[in-house]
This record gives structure tokens, sequence and C-alpha cells, in this order.
């Protein structure tokens, strides 16, 4: 059985990284082409030691005839990119997973406030698949046009599910308490970035509003099947990977909640569901394509906590964009995503 030919389009960054180290130990996988205006001509594992041995590419200028080659094109880039190349490449018959946030927001008015950018390509929206396999599995087989999630909103999301689901929780009352690594900023330099600024050191940031805020909230919605209120504050801390999102929620109907969570990922690959009164850590997903969840319900009283944590790098970006690869592809959806974490 012969390998799908597959490229990424700015593959240089902390996302592009992990993806190419999980698409290098892909089975059914052939890396055809990497593109990097600013590092065209140089061996991939010359920037990521990491892959040599298992790379043999040069970082090449995009082209878009190249491109057309692939079944599958990964944009791992910024905000704004993949929606300026993504109508030629469907036209070519050329199949895109954008793991920036071009395509996650339905509105497009919402979108070009919170990016500060004219969308491109509005008449693509409707036709983008939002790529959370445990909400919309089924379309994203039949996509041509996979809008990968945010870090945040699928700690978040997977999170909240449950409750929204089975009208457990007031769905004007949530809170979102989530902390992230450093990679989440990306690769680029920033003295605000540098060990010695963040090192032995924690704050919140973006508390007015973050970019991910309207992409949990269409999330939300959508499963209540009305309009939320989320307060949402993301914090730096000093690690590299991880994301610990701590999720706060008014009870509205007395109901199993530990089942509630058991039963609805049952049959989900990469959502753990841990024992009652569980502590989830982000060490225990470092590297791995696992939500691990646990649920709270302090002292009896009216409100829920739940514990979501998630590898931003992974669940969070380049392993859930392998995991819609796997099912646009019709591939096992677990395939090159079965490795374990890494510990310590």
């Amino acid at each position: 059985m012969g390998k799908k030919k597959v490229g990424i389009v700015g593959g240089t960054g902390y996302t592009g990284a992990e993806l190419l180290r999980l698409i290098v130990g892909h089975p059914r996988i052939e890396l055809s082409l990497i593109t990097s205006r600013a590092e065209a001509g140089r061996q991939v594992s010359d920037l990521f030691p990491n892959l040599r041995g298992r790379v043999d590419l040069c970082f090449t200028e995009p082209d878009e005839a190249a491109l057309r080659e692939c079944e599958l094109v990964f944009f791992a880039t910024p905000n704004g990119t993949a929606m300026r190349k993504a109508r030629g490449l469907l036209a070519a018959g050329v199949r895109i997973i954008d793991l920036a946030a071009d395509f996650r927001l339905r509105d497009v008015e919402v979108w070009e406030q919170w990016y500060q950018m004219k969308h491109v390509c509005p008449d693509l929206l409707p036709e983008a698949v939002y790529g959370l396999p445990e909400i919309n599995r089924q379309a994203i087989r039949g996509a041509r046009l996979v809008a990968n999630p945010g870090c945040y909103p699928t700690a978040v999301t997977l999170g909240l599910l449950p409750l929204l689901e089975s009208g457990a929780v007031a769905p004007q009352e949530l809170i979102a308490d989530c902390k992230s690594g450093v990679s989440g900023a990306g690769r680029g330099a920033s003295v605000s970035m540098l060990m010695g600024e963040i090192g032995e050191s924690f704050k919140a940031y973006g508390v007015p509003g973050h970019r991910h805020l309207p992409e949990i909230t269409q999330n939300l919605e959508a499963i209540a099947g009305e309009a939320i209120s989320l307060t949402f504050v993301p914090h730096l801390l000093p690690m590299i990977r991880g994301i610990h999102a701590t999720l706060y929620a008014k009870i509205t109907k007395s109901m199993d909640y530990q089942a509630i969570f058991e039963e609805r990922y049952a049959a989900e690959p990469f959502v753990d569901v841990l024992a009652s009164g569980s502590h989830p850590e982000t060490r225990s997903v470092r590297g791995s394509n696992e939500c691990r969840i646990a649920i709270h319900q302090p002292q009896q009283a009216d409100t829920l906590v739940i514990l979501s944590v998630i590898d931003n790098l992974v669940k969070g970006a380049a392993g859930q964009a392998i995991q819609n690869m796997n099912l646009m592809m019709g591939f096992d959806e677990t395939c090159g995503l079965d490795s374990p974490a890494l510990l310590p």
C-alpha cells in the first residue's frame, strides 16, 4: 500500500517541529516538502538535530505548483497565511489542515476584530470543518478544509463538553482558569520569553481579552445550544510544554458527574477520564496526544471543578492535526500517535 504525500508550509516554529517529529514516525505518510522563506536551502536536520537521519529534506521556497502535487498540506504558519493560499490548493484537489486560526471562527466580522486583518476568503468559512474529532469526527472525514483548534480551546472544550451536553451546569456561569508553557507563544525571539524573564515567575496575561476567547465561546455555545457567559484567564508558566485548565461550573442538575464523563469519552482514543478526585499533571501528557480529565465537587457544594491537561504542541496543535489527517485519509485514527507520554 503506497504512502500518501503531504507537505508542510512554514515548518520552522515549535508547532512545525512537532508536526515533523510526528510525521516521520507515521507509517502511511511520505513527507514531500517543507517550506520556509527564511530557511530555504537549509537542511531540516540542521535546524532540528533530533530529526537527523530521519528527514532528508531541505527547506524550500513556497511553490504552489509543488504543493499541488501533495494530497494534503499542513499550514504551520502565522495567522493570515493559509487563507491566501487555500483557494488555489483546494481547486487543485489538495486537502488542507490549517494549524493557525484563519478558519476557526464562523463570523468573519468577529475574526477580523480579534485578528486585526481582513479575511481574504470568507466564502470558505462555512465549508471549513472545526477539527476537534470528539465533536466533529464525521464531518472531518469528508472535509477538504479543516481548521485545527487552538490549544486553550481544546483543553477547555473537552473539559466542559459532557456537562453542557447533559445540561448539568449553568452555561452563564463558566470560568476557565488556564495555564500554559512558553512554547505556546511560538519560537520567535522575544525578550519577555527569555528564561531569565520567565524563570521563577508566574503571571496572567490577556485578561481583558484573548484571541482564543471567541473560539471557546463558539464551541461552548454550539454544544449548549444557547448563549454562554465565560470568564477566561490565561497564565504563563515557567515550563516549556503543557496546558492545565481549571474549569468552574455551577450545578443545575444533580447527576453522577463522573459517569457522565466516563460514558461520553468511553470510545475516545485520546481522552482519558481519571478516577474521581484525581489531579492530572501536565507531565503525564508531555509529548502525547492525550487529554486527561478529572472531576471534583469540593465540599459537595454547588460548583464543579474540572481539571483538564494537554500538551499544547500535541493535542493542542500538531498531534490533533495528525489525528484529523488520519480521519480525512481513512487511516486508523490513532495511527502515528500511540506513543505514551515522556517521563520524567
